[in-house]
C-alpha cells in the first residue's frame, strides 16, 4: 500500500496514487502466473519498482510522446503513463504476449489510455517511429549499453532522448561503446538503488550517430 511511499511519489495526487495502487494489486495477482518481477522485490514494490521508474520523469521535462522498450511488467514506461501530469501518449513495446496482457488489464482497470505493441524491438519500432516524432524512448535492464543504443538508434536519430536505468555494470558497458559514436552521455546516479545510474543518451548529430 502508499503507507511506504518514498518522498517523489509522496507528492502525486491521490487519483494518481489510487491508480499505483489498483496497479501493485494487479501485480500480486499476476505474478503467480507470469513472472513480472524478481519475487524478492514484492515485498518492496513501491520503492523499488514503482519510484525507480518514476525518477525518470523529472529528467524527461516536457514531452508529448514516450516509447518504452522491452515493457515487461510496465517499468518504467506504465509508470510514466499512470503518474503524467500532462497530455502526452506512453508507447510500450513487448514481445511476451502474456506481459502485453497484463499490461491492457492494467489499462483498463486504471482507465489509463496507453499504446501497446507486440513484437520484437528490432522490427516493431523502426516503424513505429516512421510514424511518431518521439521526445522520449526508456528501458530498464534491457540490454548492454552498446546493444541498447543499436536498438533506440531509431528514435535516437530523430532527436529522441534515451533515458536508460542501468546497474552496477554500468562501468564495463560504457568501454564496449565504440569511440567517435556520435553520443552526448550524461550518467546520474539513481535515487533507489545503490549503486544503479541513469544514462542519459542524445544524438550529437542524429544524421551521423554510430554504434
Amino acid at each position: 500500500m502508499t503507507a511506504s511511499l518514498s518522498n517523489g511519489l509522496a507528492l502525486l495526487a491521490p487519483e494518481m496514487k489510487s491508480k499505483l495502487d489498483i496497479y501493485a494489486a494487479l501485480i500480486g495477482k499476476w505474478q503467480a502466473k507470469i513472472n513480472l518481477i524478481s519475487p524478492s522485490t514484492l515485498p518492496h514494490l513501491w520503492t523499488r519498482h514503482f519510484e525507480d521508474s518514476y525518477q525518470l520523469a523529472e529528467l524527461a521535462g516536457a514531452w508529448t510522446e514516450w516509447v518504452d522498450l522491452g515493457a515487461g511488467g510496465g517499468f518504467p514506461g506504465l509508470v510514466i503513463a499512470l503518474t503524467k501530469t500532462s497530455a502526452g501518449r506512453v508507447h510500450l513495446v513487448e514481445s511476451d504476449k502474456r506481459k502485453a496482457a497484463f499490461l491492457r488489464e492494467v489499462s483498463r482497470e486504471t482507465g489509463t489510455e496507453v499504446e501497446i505493441h507486440v513484437g520484437r524491438i528490432e522490427s516493431v519500432l523502426p516503424k513505429l517511429c516512421e510514424q511518431v516524432d518521439f521526445d522520449v524512448i526508456s528501458a530498464r535492464a534491457l540490454a548492454p549499453l552498446p546493444l541498447l543504443v543499436e536498438y533506440a538508434r531509431p528514435a535516437l536519430v530523430k532527436g529522441a532522448t534515451g533515458l536508460f536505468l542501468k546497474g552496477r555494470a554500468l562501468s564495463a558497458e560504457l568501454t564496449e561503446l565504440p569511440p567517435n559514436n556520435s553520443l552526448d552521455i550524461q550518467i546520474v546516479a539513481s535515487r533507489t538503488e545503490p549503486g544503479g545510474s541513469i544514462v542519459v543518451v542524445r544524438a550529437h548529430d542524429s544524421r551521423t550517430i554510430r554504434v
